[in-house]
């Protein structure tokens, strides 16, 4: 009896550790802090979305998440810092301009194939403005104002973002009118219309949106498919003679495709549950950001996608990067 005693217990303890084993080895990871790294400068939508994720991530799990900046080349060198790291504890924050740059580039150093998706996490209406000089209050209004003055100069968020695509595709090619693009980081591009550096700004809605609160840019027109609640008497271009012109910008989270599964297996149930935070929420809704609730293969499926989809537009556009 007591030797069958000793045995169930022995059984019950061995069946414990096998249960115990999955959670053991996820609890094993991170080891250390996570690395977000961002494809864009300090201040950028991307970034803003990619600090509050972090600290959300932090709070619910206890593991510390950090966010450094690697801007440059219209995103592709972190992209590629990412794709080249090997710590199993490094991840990328981009933009669309994520899934645009393998087709506006001769070579962006990198594909859609070598990244695993983890989430879209935050989508955001692309909006145009002016500098205050601009005799301009509508979209006919400025287009006028651009035929009437080629070659103008339009400030945007950076080569191969939606912003910059989005406005090519209006001007030149649905308007047929020439303004000339030049490259900022997203915050930057609005604070150069601000200083009349550009007197034309396309950029995601965020980092323009406390400008056009103030009153230090006018709204001409928002890209998103309805109006946008923080700013409900801006109509959208579609509603101004170009029905079914939407852009938007939105950004995710990737890993490296080689990143350890249990890791994956933990980011793709923690980042989701940080971003349906209601605190988070509201943060980001103030900003004119909202969580579509895309992850895993369903947000893969959607970025590729929207290669396709871009890809078409530098087609016909004509842009480029080289």
């Amino acid at each position: 009896m007591k030797n069958t005693k000793m045995g169930r217990r022995a059984m019950l303890a061995g069946a414990g550790v096998l249960l115990a084993t999955p959670r053991l080895a996820l609890a094993a990871w991170p080891e250390r802090p996570l690395r977000i790294l961002v494809a864009f400068p300090p201040g950028s939508s991307t970034d803003v979305v990619a600090r509050a994720l972090a600290q959300k991530f932090t709070e619910n799990t206890g593991h510390a998440a950090v966010v450094e900046n690697r801007a440059g080349a219209g995103g592709n060198l972190g992209t590629q810092a990412v794709k080249a790291s090997s710590d199993g504890h490094t991840l990328l924050m981009h933009s669309t301009a994520f899934c645009v740059n393998p087709s506006l580039y001769r070579n962006a150093g990198y594909t859609l194939e070598d990244f695993a998706t983890i989430a879209v996490v935050a989508t955001a209406p692309n909006a145009l403005f002016v500098h205050p000089s601009i005799p301009a209050t509508s979209l006919a209004e400025l287009i006028a104002h651009i035929r009437a003055n080629p070659g103008i100069g339009y400030a945007h968020s950076g080569t191969g973002t939606t912003p910059h695509l989005g406005a090519e595709l209006l001007f030149r090619t649905l308007a047929r009118v020439e303004a000339t693009p030049v490259a900022f980081g997203p915050a930057q591009a609005a604070t150069a219309v601000v200083g009349n550096q550009a007197p034309i700004g396309s950029t995601s809605l965020p980092p323009a949106l406390p400008l056009i609160r103030e009153g230090r840019v006018r709204a001409i027109a928002v890209a998103g498919a309805e109006r946008d609640p923080n700013l409900p008497d801006v109509p959208t271009v579609a509603e101004q003679g170009y029905p079914g012109f939407a852009a938007t910008t939105w950004f995710g989270m990737f890993a490296p495709a080689r990143m350890p599964a249990e890791a994956l297996r933990l980011l793709l149930a923690e980042v989701p549950k940080a971003m349906a935070a209601p605190d988070l929420k509201a943060r980001l809704a103030a900003l004119s950001l909202t969580d579509p609730g895309l992850s895993g293969e369903a947000a893969a499926s959607f970025v590729r996608r929207e290669a396709t989809t871009w890809a078409e537009v530098i087609r016909t556009s004509g842009a480029t990067a080289d």
